[in-house]
């Protein structure tokens, strides 16, 4: 169900210009991490891979499908966020990814 549906239906939602660009901002700290996370450990070995859980994952599952699906949740949860108007939530989120996956990643990588 689209937001703006969800939000024509229910009378006492509104529409959060706010929450719809922090949900952006999660989503794409999501693919962000979800990529460079790949070229690090194509280039670099799972070693480099600071979740533990993560590199356990890609150990049994492989790169792609472990981050696949471990950005496809996180996405997921962000996105129930969003609908439950937890717009805070999704942007302290968001911060973190950048501020701890995406910059460290770049700072590796480029």
């Amino acid at each position: 169900m689209q937001a703006g549906v969800l939000a024509a239906s229910h009378p006492d939602t509104q529409r959060s210009v706010f929450g719809d660009v922090v949900l952006l901002v999660f989503l794409l700290a999501q693919c962000l991490d979800g990529v460079l996370t790949y070229v690090g450990v194509v280039t670099y070995g799972t070693t480099i891979e600071a979740n533990p859980l993560i590199a356990t994952m890609m150990a049994h599952l492989g790169h792609g499908p472990a981050l696949m699906g471990a950005k496809t949740v996180a996405g997921l949860l962000g996105i129930c966020l969003h609908l439950r108007q937890v717009h805070l939530v999704v942007a302290l989120l968001a911060v973190f990814y950048v501020a701890v996956a995406v910059i460290p990643w770049m700072a590796i990588l480029f």
